[in-house]
């Protein structure tokens, strides 16, 4: 795969390759693709997460039963 790139973003990433020590610019995509999927999977985690059914209420007694679910192996 080839991107072509202006004079200014290409002295961008040969910056950000010098500076944050990457060994070439792959390296230095690969690094923000694999940030850009992090990203997203945080984003459909937390879009998932506010579209789901409230859960337990999370007082002393809900922390006092998992504790004791930990104490006895049954953590999941």
């Amino acid at each position: 795969m080839n991107i072509s790139l202006p004079d200014s973003l290409k002295t961008y990433v040969d910056e950000q390759v010098a500076d944050r020590r990457f060994g070439t610019s792959s390296e230095y995509v690969r690094d923000l693709i694999r940030r850009d999927q992090d990203r997203q999977r945080l984003r459909r985690l937390l879009l998932d997460g506010a579209t789901s059914e409230p859960g337990a209420v999370a007082d002393p007694t809900y922390f006092d039963a998992l504790r004791e679910r930990v104490r006895q192996g049954k953590a999941d």
